[in-house]
């Protein structure tokens, strides 16, 4: 089974924030283009040996592209891990530049509405059920009700996770970890941003899968992000940017998948490169220099047009 996943962000509504996303999915966003698309990176994906597929309630039509897809291909739900996330509800109408694109409401009564919602689409494939975006001060990982709810669809036999996002992912971790219950966590980690280390290796270690998002940074470590850093050493190792800097997360002994944001199949094929690279020490410590303060890396993410 493959170390990489495929999340399904870009795929499953017509904008997204990863540089060149309007290039990627060109010019027809309809409902019916875009399932196509996700299905087709979808048998790509699967005929490469991935095995975790990952969507939230708030990627658009994310869940419904992905139903469609396990449907029609007859796909058993052991056969594959399939994630979701609830929290933020998708407001975009599905227009490119909606302000906002989501809302984000990590109450009991959306968990509950948003579960139900996922049920009735991914019901007997779902394995991983997230909370997207908890943070410290959301209070999410203190509200009983919550944290109930979600031990009863653990018991279930749902696994039950959170994502993480900002510059204090590390304290959200930490917290997860103190309340326990919780078998995953996602995080942004990457070449840039590398804050939330020590707590996701501190995860692995009490027992949770561990999941990197955004491992090429929205695209900036990519060939469009111009990293010359990152671009010479993969000329020099063989292989495409976006493959080194996946490569670099899955040499981390504490991640467990790393999952690509690939809106074509070409995109994926290039990130399952990382599976063939020989990452070493040297590498390392070439590309160390990369990594910006964390406060600099969300606030430059913050920043990115969706397009």
């Amino acid at each position: 089974m493959s170390g990489i996943g495929l999340g399904l962000a870009a795929l499953g509504r017509p904008g997204y924030l990863n540089l060149g996303h309007g290039d990627d999915l060109g010019a027809d966003r309809s409902v019916a283009g875009l399932e196509r698309r996700c299905h087709e990176v979808l048998d790509v994906a699967y005929e490469a040996g991935v095995r975790h597929f990952d969507a939230a309630r708030s990627y658009g039509r994310a869940e419904e592209f992905l139903a469609s897809w396990l449907e029609a291909r007859g796909i058993e739900p052991g056969a594959v891990t399939v994630s979701s996330k609830w929290g933020y509800t998708y407001t975009a109408g599905w227009q490119v530049d909606a302000d906002p694109p989501e809302v984000k409401d990590l109450s009991l009564d959306t968990l509950r509405r948003q579960l139900t919602e996922t049920r009735g689409l991914l019901g007997r494939w779902l394995s991983l059920y997230q909370i997207h975006s908890a943070t410290v001060p959301s209070g999410v990982l203190d509200d009983p009700g919550v944290l109930e709810e979600l031990g009863r669809l653990r018991q279930s036999g749902v696994a039950v996770g959170l994502t993480v996002t900002g510059p204090d992912q590390s304290e959200t971790i930490e917290l997860a970890l103190e309340r326990g219950g919780f078998n995953a966590v996602q995080a942004t980690y990457n070449l840039l941003e590398r804050s939330a280390g020590p707590a996701l290796e501190d995860a692995h270690a009490g027992g949770m899968r561990v999941m990197v998002k955004e491992a090429v940074a929205n695209g900036r470590l990519t060939p469009r992000g111009g990293c010359a850093p990152l671009e010479a050493a993969a000329q020099r190792l063989g292989a495409t940017s976006d493959a080194l800097a996946i490569g670099a997360v899955l040499s981390r002994p504490w991640v467990d998948v790393v999952l690509s944001g690939a809106a074509s199949p070409e995109q994926l094929r290039s990130n399952l490169g990382a599976l063939e690279l020989r990452w070493s020490a040297e590498v390392d410590d070439e590309l160390a220099g990369l990594a910006e303060p964390s406060e600099r890396y969300w606030s430059t993410r913050s920043g990115l047009s969706w397009t």
